[in-house]
């Protein structure tokens, strides 16, 4: 009895895609193949994680890579988000237990607090389809990041959420962002939301009305998904970027694991 509460109360708060992964999560989802493999590399090395901090990271998730890192630093837009909540700028970044790095208040597409090769890796999880300038954000991970470093990136698969019904963003139309310096406030792909966006799958956004309405302050709160990815697209980025893919998985979510040259 008590179960079937809590299931028609995330039903209702959260939506049903909110559900169906709480239930994958909790129930079949095992960690990501070949954990071994991606914990050797990240073991003892310091990196950023941009968005974070992440549940996907933490023991007995899908990738339960924090306890093996010597350091993760974070990176988040603002002070106030309704992921986070409030945070400040500091030694405050608490990724894993009693472990605490430095946080930074920065956008992802300007990393200009941060020296460049400074990192052994990047990490971020569920992050860069609310970048309206994603190959600008790249750009700027990657200068922080030391030459053989790791990148590490989880996207929704459009199968499973609420962007199953839109197009996956075109190569051609991130290079346009990219050249034309697109900037936060971008709403070129809103139409698009609109139209195809599945509310059913979304409850948190509202009715069409409520959602238009916070879309339309996109820049204060980001919650919408600029571009949909897909793995082919990632690796034709991660070719561009000259980034040796080294490992992919779409089963769940979208991953995509390289190193930079």
């Amino acid at each position: 009895m008590k179960n079937e509460f809590k299931i028609k109360s995330i039903w209702k708060e959260r939506g049903f895609s909110f559900l169906i992964k709480t239930i994958y999560y909790r129930v079949f989802r095992k960690q990501i193949k070949n954990i071994n493999y991606l914990t050797n590399l990240f073991s003892s090395k310091s990196g950023l994680e941009v968005g974070g901090p992440s549940r996907t990271f933490q023991d007995k998730r899908f990738i339960p890579i924090y306890g093996f890192l010597e350091n993760l630093d974070g990176c988040n837009f603002s002070n106030k988000t309704i992921w986070e909540g409030e945070i400040k700028n500091g030694m405050q970044y608490n990724y894993y237990r009693n472990k605490t790095g430095f946080q930074y208040i920065s956008e992802a597409t300007d990393l200009s607090l941060v020296e460049s090769s400074k990192y052994d890796f990047i990490i971020s999880c569920n992050c860069l389809e609310h970048v309206a300038n994603p190959f600008k954000a790249l750009e700027e991970w990657l200068r922080v990041v030391k030459s053989g470093g790791l990148i590490l990136i989880l996207l929704p698969n459009k199968k499973h959420c609420f962007d199953h019904k839109r197009p996956v963003t075109e190569f051609a139309h991130l290079m346009e962002d990219f050249k034309n310096n697109t900037t936060e406030d971008d709403l070129t792909h809103l139409d698009e939301i609109l139209e195809l966006h599945d509310l059913e799958m979304d409850k948190p956004a509202g009715n069409l009305e409520q959602f238009k309405k916070r879309s339309m302050s996109n820049f204060e709160n980001r919650a919408l998904h600029h571009h949909v990815f897909s793995i082919n697209l990632l690796k034709e980025i991660f070719s561009y970027f000259k980034i040796d893919v080294l490992l992919t998985d779409e089963e769940q979510d979208l991953v995509i694991l390289g190193r930079k040259f």
